[in-house]
């Protein structure tokens, strides 16, 4: 039975890593990139700090706090726990798999820290902002994030899975923990759909950035 799982998480791996191109492979190079979300991210800290201006660095904390969870439970506990090679280090897979600018990562793949983090701020923006646009588009940017490390040959799909429920987790018991023990006014919700769409709209131009100047963004990232 965990064979066939095993394999099948192989193949689903191999279907969405053969489904490449030029323009996919710039793409979701750039979109993993870390760099890439720093005006998104600068915006949401301005739209934090303008409007719960008291109570800033208890949601910074809660920011930080998911982060740091969902990041140290993904990679320095679960990862040398488990010890399974990532499929870009995996021998059986060498010469099937399709990879970007020769990145392999490092040597072990489960669970995915980028979709603990990507799925962990998701849901802790959402549940502070409560906006259904805001949450839809930053979910939508967690599953992409999440689907350029399959793209990229680093993960399993169960890889994926897994660290976006352990970054669910670590979102939601952040939130829980303000929520409970911090001052009453840091998850009154105060944010505006004006607040909501302006980080929506960064986020979109900062995707549309990325495929007018594909080429050159993917120069500066490699």
């Amino acid at each position: 039975m965990f064979e066939k799982i095993i394999e099948c998480d192989k193949q689903i791996l191999l279907e969405i890593n053969s489904c490449n191109s030029t323009f996919s492979d710039h793409f979701f190079w750039i979109f993993t990139q870390l760099q890439t979300w720093i005006p998104a991210f600068i915006v949401i800290a301005i739209i934090i700090i303008r409007t719960k201006r008291k109570d800033t660095l208890w949601i910074l904390f809660g920011l930080v706090l998911t982060v740091v969870l969902a990041d140290q439970i993904a990679s320095s506990l679960i990862k040398p726990l488990v010890e399974r090679l990532r499929p870009s280090r995996e021998p059986s897979l060498e010469h099937l798999l399709h990879l970007v600018n020769g990145y392999t990562g490092g040597r072990f793949g489960f669970v995915s820290s980028h979709a603990a983090n990507s799925f962990g701020i998701a849901l802790f923006l959402s549940l502070l902002f409560r906006k259904a646009w805001f949450s839809i588009t930053i979910f939508a940017w967690a599953c992409l994030n999440s689907y350029s490390r399959m793209y990229l040959g680093v993960h399993y799909p169960s890889d994926i899975i897994c660290g976006a429920i352990i970054g669910l987790g670590c979102g939601y018991l952040s939130y829980f923990l303000l929520k409970n023990y911090a001052t009453k006014s840091v998850v009154q919700n105060k944010f505006t759909e004006k607040d909501s769409w302006l980080i929506i709209g960064t986020l979109l131009l900062s995707v549309i950035a990325i495929i007018i100047f594909n080429q050159s963004l993917f120069s500066i990232f490699s």
